[in-house]
């Protein structure tokens, strides 16, 4: 695919274009000895004086007017500090490491290598881990550039650094209910690619309404993971999933991939591994999250056992094949996204007569479930969520203390009656 007509990020410094070797010669070097922007890319550049400015015009070709000023990428997002908002525009097709490395690109009708989605969220996470910090020009030391197209390219290890406007040559589009760990949510503004594009990639459902979910992303200051409104904080219509072409279920062997069932005695009361980590989290994944008050965890609890038998039981077994322990069907249905997901309950469990309640120990320091997403997303629409930078999200926080305060004062309520902490009767009001 030949590359975009138009320059997103600061070029090469050795280009030879007239707006170039202008700004060469009249700006000063910028502190990270990156080369000053292309012309094209300096929408939002104010010129200081008009002989600048004259120069600029004569550079560009007489009778060209000079470009707007303008924003780049998503509108704020109601109730996020300015600072947080990510702001993304990427660089062109290029080949690892930039400019200078050698050219990458598969032979025409070439496969793609096959990855698994295992290895797709793994190699994320290593970016999250690292920190890595957001720049349109730099390449990290594995040869991607450090914006959020090169970061979906690390992760599913391109051979190139892509950009919005060719990641979904490489992708198939697919549903928000085929939506897998590893698969990308993709903003491309083809009017103007420099704002609002942009894309992250899903690493699983947070709650069982699937409204919000695990976004690993390349985000000024640097990578993160973050729970995220389906489908972003801005723009959100404009987001479509997209599945990367070579994801497999399958190593190069031919062998399942990461789907071997670790045997009967990784699960059960006393156990205490990685397993049951690995479970809960498939589970939570396909629905399950309102099972678990905290967690998941390594530590084996009567959570991961009615969380299986719920994803069991909607597969339609009974008896035996649903006792909550996971067997060797259900860890495979699991591993490779296959079979029937948990339907979301109509109405949450009743508590103190309040239909919904899940009860006082759901909420608190410390709570981390659906619960808690619920009400914080309930506060937003009542009007009492300006305390949220971001989220709300599953874990108790100060945030989702005070704006159920301020909910609780907005009743009249003083004292101990508006502690922060919602009782069935907050409850009920906040819900009628």
């Amino acid at each position: 695919m030949e590359a975009p007509v138009f320059e997103e990020i600061d070029p090469a410094s050795d280009c030879d274009c007239p707006g170039c070797r202008h700004w060469r010669r009249v700006l000063p070097h910028s502190p990270a000895g990156r080369a000053p922007a292309h012309p094209a890319a300096h929408r939002a550049l104010i010129v200081a004086t008009a002989t600048a400015t004259a120069a600029v015009t004569g550079a560009l070709g007489a009778g060209q007017a000079a470009a707007a000023p303008t924003t780049v990428h998503a509108s704020h997002r109601p109730g996020v500090p300015a600072a947080d908002e990510p702001d993304t525009p990427q660089g062109p097709r290029a080949p690892l490491h930039g400019p200078t490395g050698t050219p990458a690109a598969p032979p025409a009708g070439a496969e793609l290598a096959a990855i698994t989605r295992t290895e797709i969220i793994d190699r994320a996470k290593t970016w999250v881990t690292a920190k890595v910090p957001y720049s349109m020009t730099a390449y990290w030391s594995d040869g991607y550039r450090q914006d959020c197209s090169g970061y979906v390219s690390m992760a599913w290890k391109l051979p190139t650094n892509e950009w919005t406007g060719s990641l979904g040559t490489f992708a198939d589009r697919i549903t928000k209910d085929e939506l897998q760990p590893g698969d990308i949510l993709l903003f491309h503004n083809a009017a103007d690619p420099q704002k609002g594009s942009h894309v992250v990639i899903f690493g699983g459902w947070t709650d069982a309404t699937r409204t919000a979910y695990t976004a690993y992303e390349q985000t000024p200051p640097h990578t993160r993971k973050l729970a995220t409104p389906y489908a972003y904080w801005s723009n959100s219509a404009k987001y479509l999933p997209y599945r990367y072409k070579a994801v497999t279920t399958t190593t190069a062997g031919g062998a399942p991939a990461a789907t071997a069932y670790p045997g009967a005695s990784s699960f059960g009361p006393g156990a205490d591994n990685e397993n049951v980590t690995e479970l809960g989290r498939m589970l939570v994944a396909r629905g399950a999250g309102r099972f678990y008050a905290a967690g998941p965890g390594p530590r084996w609890s009567d959570a991961d056992r009615r969380a299986t038998q719920a994803f069991q039981l909607a597969q339609g077994w009974r008896g035996a094949d649903a006792d909550g322990l996971p067997g060797p069907g259900t860890w495979r249905l699991l591993k490779t996204g296959k079979g029937k997901d948990i339907a979301a309950p109509a109405a949450g469990p009743a508590s103190h007569g309040v239909a919904g309640y899940p009860g006082r120990a759901m909420f608190g320091p410390g709570a981390d479930n659906p619960y808690v997403t619920r009400l914080g997303r309930q506060l937003v629409r009542k009007g009492f969520g300006k305390h949220y930078t971001t989220g709300p999200g599953p874990r108790w926080g100060e945030a989702d203390r005070r704006g159920v305060e301020a909910f609780q004062r907005a009743q009249g309520w003083r004292g101990g009656a508006a502690d922060g902490y919602p009782g069935p009767e907050t409850w009920r009001r906040l819900f009628s």
